[in-house]
């Protein structure tokens, strides 16, 4: 059988013919990334053989997604490269960069009164830990002042948890990383698909290392022992809830779209390192691609509870959103896919040191750009990437359909034309010799925004609110926070009568969390709150796809 080496890594492996170098890597617990599901459309699993020349150890496809020059010099995608004979691979790993990812850890909140679902009481001999008054056991000693709870955002891309002490209300410390599951596939979709081909445990087992990884870094930072952990909240989108909890998300994949958990439960954590006696708490879930995100969200905006008319959406590989009217509240999603993460961009990258996170040029034709960490551009985020189209689309070097303006047609400056190019027959807008974008990518940033847009702009409809009616905008998420109002208005991914009326909230899925961990009465009203909003299905909606189409505009 063939032997696949790899050679950074200093470790090699024998497969079956056929085998892909992804799944060798894979075998070998290499996390080389595959975040279109290994079909070959995204082209982050680029490797270079030892051989250039040694196309023949190999069966190749999908290579639209390498350059000529790529080509040459014998990278590959490894998701695509069938292993026939012995092989030699270079691969770089992306776990350092990975580890320092620009990750917000919290958001928005309000102030409560504390009363958690989780506290001790010491009898004078035993402390006894009750769960909303009821006795879930008992330690030996007094350990009445040790009672902690972690709030965990589970992001499509990310995760950030939050320890804080049940009995005093102290937040102690967050830690957030990488969520490993996106390595495997990184929009809800392709998740759902691999989860369903078998992949349901690896993506399970991914979220239990990372969980692991993060509750000790909390315990170490706060100095506490994990068995004094007992009340752990998941807030995620509702495919992340799945697979964090090991549920298969099938259903959610095709229709009627149906939930295999329901919110506002508890389920065993036997799994996650912390006391015999604790358990994990999922919010309500609004609806099987509304999730208990937004209901954390929901809860620590205090949306129902403003005046007018409020939008809140989360901008991200999902797109959920939701309005209030008078106290009542709707909400919807739309599958805007991963381009805001850097995914399907061609220098595209996470929020990491080295990224283009914001991007301008001024009156006389300069470029401007700023980069996470000071460094030499290495690539471009998504903050960086709407920046980039905003600003050329303002300036007029794309058009309003997403294409490069013609030269003979632009009112551009000569500096500016130094900035675009012909690459292998296509205009190109250079940022640096190395990052750039292409007619392609703005193509990604079209299909992802015009998504939103479209929801927006139906769930308005639904509700008979016209765009303009609207009092504020609210801006959630990780992602979310990062982004420029300009830029949003721009590209057209929010109407443009929202100009002034937006305000960035930050990670309110993970204070939405705190807030459900110190507060037990949050979970009911909640619960009811959720009941009784009104879910809007976009596929149902009259003239959508028609509407979307006309939303790819700029």
């Amino acid at each position: 059988m063939p032997v696949v080496r790899f050679i950074n890594q200093d470790v090699q492996i024998e497969v079956r013919e056929g085998t892909t170098i992804l799944e060798a890597a894979r075998a070998l617990a290499l996390g080389i990334e595959a975040p279109c599901n290994a079909v070959g459309t995204c082209g982050k699993c680029k490797v270079r053989l030892a051989d250039p020349l040694g196309y023949s150890e190999i069966e190749r496809e999908c290579s639209h997604r390498l350059s000529e020059i790529e080509q040459k010099e014998g990278y590959v995608l490894a998701c695509q490269s069938a292993v026939l004979e012995d092989i030699g691979v270079f691969w770089e790993s992306k776990a350092d960069e990975n580890r320092k990812l620009q990750i917000l850890a919290g958001g928005e909140s309000f102030n409560y009164h504390r009363d958690p679902y989780v506290t001790k009481q010491f009898d004078g001999r035993n402390t006894i830990i009750l769960g909303d008054g009821k006795p879930l056991g008992s330690e030996p000693g007094d350990t009445a002042g040790e009672v902690y709870g972690i709030a965990l955002d589970i992001g499509t891309t990310t995760l950030v948890a939050e320890l804080v002490n049940l009995k005093t209300g102290e937040h102690f410390a967050h830690e957030s990383m990488l969520n490993p599951q996106s390595a495997y596939a990184q929009d809800v979709l392709s998740r759902i698909h691999f989860a369903s081909d078998d992949g349901l445990t690896t993506l399970y087992e991914a979220f239990l290392g990372a969980f692991a990884e993060l509750r000790d870094r909390l315990v170490k930072r706060a100095e506490i022992n994990p068995a004094h952990i007992y009340d752990v909240v998941y807030s995620g989108n509702t495919t992340m809830l799945h697979l964090a909890a090991g549920i298969d998300p099938t259903p959610l994949g095709s229709y009627p779209y149906h939930t295999n958990l329901s919110g506002n439960s508890y389920l065993p954590a036997k799994r996650l390192g912390i006391s015999p006696f604790g358990s994990i708490y999922l919010p309500p879930i609004i609806s099987a691609f509304v999730g208990a995100d937004i209901t954390s969200g929901v809860l620590a905006s205090r949306l129902t509870e403003r005046k007018g008319v409020t939008f809140f959406i989360d901008i991200g590989t999902n797109g959920e959103m939701a309005v209030a009217q008078n106290g009542k509240l709707a909400a919807t999603s739309t599958a805007a896919g991963p381009a805001f993460e850097g995914m399907n961009i061609t220098c595209g990258m996470r929020a990491a040191p080295g990224a283009v996170e914001e991007f301008s040029i001024d009156e006389e034709g300069n470029v401007n750009y700023k980069t996470i960490g000071g460094m030499e551009p290495i690539g471009i985020c998504g903050s960086g990437l709407l920046d980039i189209v905003g600003e050329l689309v303002r300036t007029g070097i794309v058009g309003k359909n997403g294409r490069f303006v013609k030269e003979s047609e632009a009112r551009y400056s000569e500096k500016i034309k130094q900035q675009i190019r012909l690459t292998e027959g296509k205009t190109t807008f250079y940022l640096t010799d190395k990052v750039y974008l292409t007619q392609k990518d703005i193509r990604q940033v079209q299909l992802a925004k015009g998504a939103v847009y479209a929801g927006i702009v139906a769930l308005l409809e639904q509700l008979n609110v016209p765009p303009e009616s609207v009092d504020e905008v609210l801006i959630a998420g990780s992602f979310g926070y990062h982004l420029r109002e300009r830029s949003l208005l721009d590209i057209r991914l929010l109407p443009r009568v929202f100009k002034g009326k937006v305000r960035f909230i930050g990670n309110t899925s993970q204070s939405g969390a705190a807030a459900f961990l110190l507060n037990k009465t949050f979970r009911e009203q909640m619960k009811a709150l959720v009941e009784s909003v009104e879910k809007v299905e976009l596929a149902n909606t009259p003239d959508f796809e028609k509407l979307f189409v006309k939303s790819l505009n700029f």
